[in-house]
């Protein structure tokens, strides 16, 4: 997609999160990757979203919705209200728990599988180009504890890109963001460097961005990755 093309994609997203029920509460929406560098077109489109917790819940509704479609935890992993109204959108991980970071996958960028809600993927196959990237913890925050542990760990693939844009966060739109990214003149460094920035080695920056590029590479269509910090 094109510059103007993948910003419009992001503001449309930015709507929904603002106007809509969501399977959770999201508080925060950034862009990273190809669209925050300001490049055109966009290869794929990389979006980050935290999410709060959801408070209270309803054990009457998760027990309804488990008879029926076999899921846990809804009412506490997912709002009930979002999952009674689209139970087709519903998604587990393996262990029967609604997974938030695929239920919103499935709600913002939508998916092919077309499966029951016990049915879930994280690579959708899907023709749009679109990654979430869904944590509890702000983009900032996350961005940290990753290099931290992919440091640890030698696991460079779990490197989150720290090049990235706020675009909406508790309500609030940053609307001369959407502007910065529609012109393309948001000054960012080269990933070693911005790496390098939060405390890697030159060497280690430089393996772990080429590892970005590989399995960046490697991704086609939508998909969704879920962490907790």
């Amino acid at each position: 997609m094109n510059r103007e093309q993948a910003v419009d994609r992001l503001a449309t997203l930015v709507d929904r999160v603002e106007n809509e029920t969501m399977p959770v509460p999201v508080r925060e929406v950034w862009a990273f990757g190809d669209v925050a560098l300001g490049l055109d077109p966009v290869e794929r489109l990389d979006v980050y979203l935290t999410k709060d917790v959801i408070m209270g819940g309803d054990a009457d509704a998760a027990a309804a919705f488990e008879a029926e479609y076999g899921v846990k935890g809804i009412g506490t992993s997912v709002r009930a209200e979002w999952a009674e109204a689209h139970p087709d959108r519903v998604r587990a991980s393996d262990n029967g728990y609604a997974a938030p970071e695929k239920c919103l996958a499935a709600e913002l960028v939508g998916d092919s599988e077309g499966r029951s809600p016990s049915g879930s993927r994280t690579q959708s196959g899907d023709s749009e180009p679109i990654h979430l990237e869904v944590c509890n913890a702000s983009f900032e925050d996350n961005v940290r504890q990753r290099l931290k542990g992919a440091l640890a760990r030698d696991a460079y693939e779990e490197v989150l890109d720290p090049r990235g844009v706020c675009l909406w966060v508790d309500g609030t739109r940053d609307e001369e963001a959407f502007d910065r990214l529609r012109a393309g003149s948001l000054a960012m460094p080269t990933l070693p460097a911005a790496l390098g920035m939060l405390g890697a080695d030159e060497d280690v920056a430089r393996e772990a961005a080429d590892v970005l590029k590989r399995r960046r590479a490697e991704q086609e269509g939508s998909s969704v990755r879920g962490d907790m910090v």
